[in-house]
């Protein structure tokens, strides 16, 4: 019994030592509290002030920067949008998606992104459908087809998070033509590929695909999450895409992000012409009936199409059985704001902020004060029209999300209660 307990003690000894030695050559000799640091590259944080000293950056300040940079690049001009897009999202999950230079891996951090991009879109674009496919193993698998509801979307794409093989960007793009060829040319056809890998494992000549593309008027970009990829580079040249690479995950969401907002319309296209829509009403709880889109029997819910009677399950969406585009009202108020976008603020000089006649303490939105610490007026924007003052977040708050002017609609508001009691 001695010998046996103590053979097991040595081995664990032993297994021990292993373990300690894995959890050095993981580490490179470096501490806990160092290989933190190093995970976290917190140096990148910090800048030099005038007085040669080390202070942490104000993210907050360049935001807002870079946002009002882009507000006033994307309102100079008027610029006829599309309103209705066709988009398919081309995600690489081949082995290249399971390296870690993103934390957790590339995979994840893609697909983390990939559902805030879906919620937003949805909510920019109410008009608009999103389809997912996958590159994995030499082929192209649809996860999702074209359609309106980001729940089904997000649950389908969670579900399939395993990296395996290479990716065919040619595979891809095939398929993608194959669904969006089908498309009428009302709507803009558009392609997002979220691409790992440096290479491409094609079974033919891509250039002949990217002509069809290119023929067909599919819009495809490309982001990178390794290195530039002339194939991917030349892909949006042909196509009129964009194409990026992203050096960290908040440079990848800002890249994925700008594609939500409507792109411009085509110029072949951007003539006005009358679609046709319909307004289904929602179908009676506990009634049984079968589904067009996914023929199959459900009970209660859905929306019944005005033409030809046939249920669905979300909106928007177009009918199988008779073709007819299926939108709700909320859907079309949704999308007014792209076609009359609110005005962008001014910055206020600081040799105004500083004038105690012009000084407001407190933003008009959300009343927070506007003050930095020792009563010094800090940053804020006016609107051009009330004149009201309001704080940095409500400003990216009121363009991008409320895409109404808070003092603009109160004084229109007490302008029209005036003329009911005069």
């Amino acid at each position: 019994m001695s010998r046996q307990e103590s053979s097991t003690n040595e081995g664990t000894k032993f297994k021990r030592g292993d373990e300690d030695e894995d959890d050095e050559e993981d580490g490179k000799g470096r501490e806990a509290w160092e290989r933190t640091y190093a995970d976290e590259r917190s140096w990148e944080s910090l800048q030099e002030d005038e007085s040669g000293l080390l202070r942490s950056i104000d993210n907050k300040t360049l935001y807002h920067a870079q946002y009002r940079r882009r507000l006033r690049t994307s309102t100079t001009t008027r610029i006829q949008k599309g309103l209705i897009r066709y988009l398919y999202i081309v995600i690489d999950l081949s082995r290249a998606a399971g390296e870690t230079d993103y934390k957790p891996s590339r995979m994840v951090v893609v697909a983390r992104q990939v559902e805030a991009f879906i919620r937003e879109f949805f909510d920019q674009n109410p008009l608009s459908q999103i389809g997912l496919l996958t590159l994995k193993d030499g082929v192209a698998n649809s996860l999702t087809d074209l359609g309106g509801s980001p729940e089904s979307h997000i649950k389908a794409l969670m579900g399939k998070l395993t990296s395996s093989g290479d990716a065919s960007l040619q595979n891809g793009l095939d398929l993608v033509h194959s669904h969006l060829n089908q498309m009428p040319t009302y709507g803009h056809r558009e392609v997002l590929i979220l691409y790992s890998s440096l290479n491409t494992c094609d079974p033919s000549d891509i250039m002949e695909t990217i002509k069809k593309c290119k023929a067909s008027k599919i819009r495809c970009s490309v982001i990178g999450l390794s290195a530039e990829l002339y194939i991917c580079k030349y892909l949006c040249q042909e196509t009129g895409g964009s194409y990026y690479v992203a050096v960290d995950e908040h440079h990848l969401k800002e890249l994925v992000f700008e594609h939500a907002p409507p792109p411009p319309a085509i110029a072949e296209f951007a003539i006005a012409n009358l679609i046709k829509m319909g307004f289904p009403q929602r179908a009676a709880e506990g009634v049984i009936s079968i589904c067009s889109c996914h023929k199959e029997g459900k009970v209660g819910g859905g929306y019944t199409c005005p033409r030809c009677k046939a249920r669905i399950c979300d909106l928007p969406t177009e009918c199988q059985i008779c073709g007819l585009t299926l939108v709700s009202s909320p859907h079309l108020a949704r999308s007014y704001h792209h076609l009359f976008p609110i005005t962008p603020f001014d910055d206020v000089a600081p040799s105004v902020s500083s004038d105690p006649r012009y000084l407001a303490k407190n933003c008009f939105g959300c009343q927070q004060t506007l003050l930095n610490p020792g009563n010094m007026p800090g940053s804020r924007v006016s609107c051009p029209k009330c004149k009201q003052y309001f704080c940095l977040d409500c400003d990216i708050y009121i363009h991008e999300s409320l895409h109404n002017c808070p003092g603009c609609e109160s004084f229109r508001h007490s302008k029209s209660n005036g003329t009911v009691e005069g």
